[in-house]
C-alpha cells in the first residue's frame, strides 16, 4: 500500500497483514501534533488504502517517571493544540486517562476493533517499555493485529545512520550527510476518504473531552504530582512553536556569533518542542534550508548531528543515564582522581537551592528553576562545576539527571541525557590533566566572561546579595 514515508521509517512490532476491522489505530505518544507528523501521516495513508477511517488516540498518564505539574501543562497545552489540528482535517481523537501506575491502556483498550495498529517511535527507557508491554498484550489478546511503528522524531532513522554507537559527532556527521537528500524532504499531507460515525468509548478507561484541555492546571491538580510550576512564557503545541520558529528565522544571522551569549539568547528556544514532539525536527530544518543567514549551518549541525548523535547514544546504552555510559576512559581518570583536594563540596539540596560560592552558576541554576531552560553554554559550566564539587562522579552525574528532568522543559530527552553525559567525557577526547577531572575537559568561570556580559547575567538571574 502507498505511504507518504520512507521504509526505512517503519518497523514492524508485530508484523503481519491487517485483519477486518472497523478504523485504523493510531497512538500517538512521542509525536503530539496533528501535522508534520509521519506516523500519522503513514497511519492515514493506510486507512485510506483499506477504505477504512482513522482513529487518534492519546494515552495520558499521571504517573510518567520525573514528570510534574511543569512538564504536565506544557504536554497538554500540545495535546489541547493536537486535537485542533486533528479535528480541522476530519480525523477522529481520543484521549484516554490511566487510572493507575504503568503504561498507557488506551491503545489496547481500542484495539478491539481495530485492523491495523500503528504508534510513533520512542527513545528513551519508558517509551520502549510501553511498547514491548502492548506488543505483548496484543500476542495475548489480538494476536492477528500487526503492530507498527514510525520514526517520526529523527531527521535520519536512528539504524539507518548507524548500526553501532558512535564516538563523536565527528564519525556521525559524514553518515548524516550521506542521507540527508533521503530523508529530509517535505512531507505529504493526505486527507480522510472516510470518517468514524461513533467514536467508541471502552468502559473500562476514563475518556477524556478535548474540552478538558481548557483548564490543564484542574486537571494536572488531580494527578498529585509535584508542584514545580508552569512557566508561562512558553505555551506547548504546534501553533506555538511555529511561531518561535519564524522569530528565530528573522534573527538567524545573529545566530552562529550570538548563541553561547545568555544575554542576548538568539537561540531557537525550540528544544522544548522537539522534546514533546510538538513539532517536527525534518520541518525546522527544511525551514532553515529555505533560509539565508550566516548560522544556517551552525543550527543544523545542532539539530541534526548534535540532536541525532545523541539519539544513536540513547539506542545503543541501555544505561544512558547513568554513569556507567560514561567512557572507560573518563571513568578511569575521574577515578583515579577522585581522592583530590575538592575547595567546594555542595549536597544535593544546596545546589538545588542555588545556594553556592559560584554566584554564576547559581545564576544559571535560577535561570532553570524559574524558566524551564538554560542556554546551552552555561549549561556545560553548569555540569562541570556540579561534577567538580561532589566527590563521586557517579553521585555528581545523578544529580544533574535529577535537576535536569525536575527542571527543564526538556529535559528527559535523549539529547539531555547526552549532554549530560557529555560532562563527564563522552562524545569528547582526553584533555591536558588536572586535579579533580583527570583528562576529562574543564571548564572556568574565565571562560564565560570571555564570551559575554556574565555580570549582566547575574544581575538577572543572582540573587539580591550578588
Amino acid at each position: 500500500m502507498f505511504s507518504p514515508v520512507q521504509p526505512e521509517r517503519l518497523s514492524a512490532l508485530r508484523p503481519g497483514d491487517p485483519r477486518p476491522g472497523q478504523y485504523v489505530l493510531y497512538w500517538m505518544q512521542a509525536s503530539v501534533r496533528g501535522a508534520g507528523n509521519h506516523a500519522l501521516e503513514h497511519a492515514l495513508s493506510q486507512a485510506n488504502a483499506l477504505g477504512l477511517p482513522l482513529l487518534t488516540v492519546f494515552g495520558l498518564t499521571p504517573t510518567y517517571p520525573s514528570a510534574n505539574a511543569r512538564h504536565y501543562q506544557f504536554l497538554l497545552e500540545g495535546l489541547a493544540a493536537a486535537a485542533a489540528t486533528l479535528q480541522q482535517r476530519g480525523l477522529s481523537f481520543r484521549i484516554g486517562l490511566t487510572p493507575h501506575h504503568g503504561p498507557p491502556q488506551a491503545p489496547l483498550a481500542l484495539a478491539e476493533q481495530a485492523a491495523l495498529l500503528i504508534t510513533d517511535r520512542g527513545y528513551l527507557r519508558t517509551s520502549r517499555t510501553w511498547r514491548q508491554w502492548l506488543s505483548e498484550q496484543l500476542t495475548l489478546h489480538h494476536p492477528d493485529l500487526p503492530f507498527l511503528q514510525v520514526e517520526a522524531e529523527a531527521v535520519v532513522p536512528v539504524h539507518s545512520a548507524s548500526s553501532k554507537q558512535e564516538y563523536a559527532a565527528r564519525t556521525l556527521r559524514p553518515k548524516l550527510r550521506r542521507l540527508l537528500p533521503t530523508f529530509l524532504v517535505p512531507l505529504l499531507e493526505g486527507h480522510p476518504q472516510h470518517t468514524l460515525d461513533a467514536v467508541p468509548s471502552p468502559p473500562a478507561l476514563t475518556w477524556l473531552d478535548v474540552t478538558t484541555l481548557d483548564d490543564p492546571a484542574a486537571l494536572i491538580r488531580t494527578f498529585g504530582v509535584e508542584g514545580v510550576p508552569p512557566v508561562a512564557a512558553y505555551r506547548g503545541g504546534l501553533t506555538e512553536a511555529r511561531k518561535r520558529l519564524r522569530v528565530f528565522l528573522q534573527r538567524l544571522e545573529r545566530y552562529e556569533a550570538d548563541r553561547n551569549d545568555p544575554t542576548v539568547d538568539d537561540s531557537s528556544q525550540l528544544s522544548a518542542y522537539l522534546h514533546y514532539g510538538h513539532i517536527s525536527p525534518v520541518e525546522i530544518a527544511l525551514a532553515l534550508q529555505d533560509t539565508s543567514g550566516a548560522g544556517v549551518e551552525a543550527y543544523l549541525d545542532e539539530l541534526i548531528v548534535q540532536r541525532e548523535l545523541n539519539f544513536n547514544f540513547c539506542e545503543y546504552r541501555e544505561d544512558y543515564d547513568r554513569y556507567s555510559a560514561v567512557p572507560a576512559w573518563a571513568q578511569a581518570t575521574l577515578k583515579e582522581h577522585q581522592q583530590d583536594l575538592r575547595t567546594y563540596i555542595y549536597a544535593r539540596a544546596e545546589l538545588e537551592a542555588a545556594t553556592t560560592h559560584d554566584v554564576y552558576w547559581n545564576a544559571a541554576q535560577r535561570e532553570m528553576t524559574q524558566t524551564g531552560r538554560m542556554s546551552n553554554y552555561l549549561r556545560m559550566y553548569w555540569g562541570k562545576k556540579v561534577l567538580e564539587w561532589t566527590p563521586d562522579p557517579a553521585d555528581a552525574f545523578d544529580t544533574l539527571v535529577y535537576l535536569n528532568d525536575k527542571y527543564e522543559l526538556d529535559g528527559r530527552d535523549p539529547n539531555s541525557y547526552g549532554n549530560i553525559a557529555w560532562i563527564f567525557g563522552l562524545h569528547d577526547r582526553p584533555w591536558i590533566r588536572r586535579p579533580i577531572f583527570g583528562m576529562v575537559r574543564y571548564m572556568a568561570a574565565s571562560g564565560l566572561k570571555q564570551k559575554f556580559d556574565i555580570k549582566a547575567y547575574v544581575r538577572k538571574w543572582g540573587d539580591a546579595g550578588s
